[in-house]
């Protein structure tokens, strides 16, 4: 049966990096019989022009049917002016929370090719191997009440709330232990649990579910230490699980291990593997249309997809097979460039992957 899949390139650098994964994609479904189906519709800063909001309820209603989401990226200069209501970014948190997409996997794997691209020391990132587990519709980017308001004084004052509950805490572990269970069994939660009551109950809670799982060996962290620790001793890590604002940024100190953000993948997942797909990065409006901008976390992110939504793992592995070869080849985008390689533009980039499959 005809797998669909919906494409949303998106702002900036989006529909440059999409365009090439979409070629990886159609070069399989010529090669090796993949059974999808790509439309193609807005999201961002793109869908507000047309359409005075950021994601369309069309769009929207889309994205419900599809299989799976491949994303490029939202936001941009343009639109910063905007209600913050209309901004691109809130069509991104829109398909997250409609679709139920609370579980955002980031692996940040260095490919050995690029050990000496990473700002850190080759013998700390050599063999980097980390999944963050970042929990992806609750926490203080959804907490309720949340505004600006002016108080008594005339004094403007910004709030939002920090809130989890014991399910969303449970369900987003689960996914976390059953992702140690396949790997080599370790586990970091990371909270604030010294100061804050809401990652009190989330270590709490953790504990709890770990006992669903006696083959994982579960430790705790606090975020301030474990940014300390990706920078001093990343190999130490297996799985991270953490809430949706620590993962947020934890997620982008982990992509510099690997020589840079252009080349981390992310899926989105809901209870039942339904998932969109995106790169890490932003949206990079500095150097959007200039054909200069990495598509290879784009790339792998559509990899993730076929592992995780549409059921061909022996296609992603192709992929990554691939984009290996392309890196011995000594092909390079400008942000993982290092002397005595190629640099080449995205769209040779995407070429070459399609090449080496």
């Amino acid at each position: 049966m005809t797998k669909q899949v919906l494409i949303l390139p998106g702002d900036g650098i989006g529909p440059e990096i999409t365009a090439e994964a979409v070629k990886v994609l159609e070069a399989l479904k010529k090669s090796d019989g993949l059974d999808i189906a790509m439309t193609e519709d807005l999201v961002g800063g793109a869908a507000y022009d047309v359409h005075g909001v950021p994601l369309a309820d069309e769009t929207m209603a889309k994205a419900h049917a599809a299989d799976a989401v491949l994303l490029g990226a939202v936001g941009g200069y343009k639109w910063e002016s905007l209600d913050i209501s209309v901004r691109p970014e809130k069509g991104l948190l829109r398909l997250r929370k409609e679709m139920g997409l609370f579980a955002n996997l980031r692996p940040a794997y260095l490919f050995p090719q690029l050990a000496d691209a990473s700002t850190l020391k080759p013998e700390v990132v050599a063999g980097l191997d980390i999944l963050i587990v970042r929990e992806l519709t609750g926490g203080i980017y959804f907490g309720q009440p949340r505004g600006i308001r002016v108080l008594e004084n005339g004094e403007r004052q910004g709030y939002n709330t920090y809130v989890y509950s014991e399910s969303e805490i449970k369900r987003i572990a689960h996914v976390a232990f059953q992702a140690a269970m396949k790997r080599d069994k370790k586990l970091t939660s990371v909270d604030k649990a010294n100061v804050l009551e809401v990652t009190e109950l989330w270590r709490e809670v953790v504990n709890e579910v770990a006992k669903d799982y006696p083959e994982v060996t579960v430790n705790h962290m606090y975020v301030d230490n474990a940014a300390m620790q990706l920078v001093l001793r990343p190999k130490q890590f297996d799985v991270m699980v953490t809430g949706n604002m620590f993962g947020d940024i934890l997620s982008d100190e982990a992509s510099m291990l690997t020589g840079s953000i252009g080349m981390l993948a992310s899926a989105s997942l809901d209870a039942n593997n339904k998932g969109m797909y995106e790169p890490s990065h932003g949206s990079a409006p500095d150097i959007a249309g200039q054909n200069i901008a990495n598509p290879l976390a784009t790339i792998l992110s559509a990899a993730m997809m076929l592992r995780y939504s549409l059921g061909r793992e022996d296609l992603a592995i192709k992929i990554e097979n691939a984009v290996g070869k392309v890196l011995d080849q000594g092909l390079r985008t400008g942000d993982i460039w290092q002397a005595g390689c190629t640099k080449v533009t995205t769209s040779a980039m995407g070429d070459a992957v399609v090449a080496a499959l």
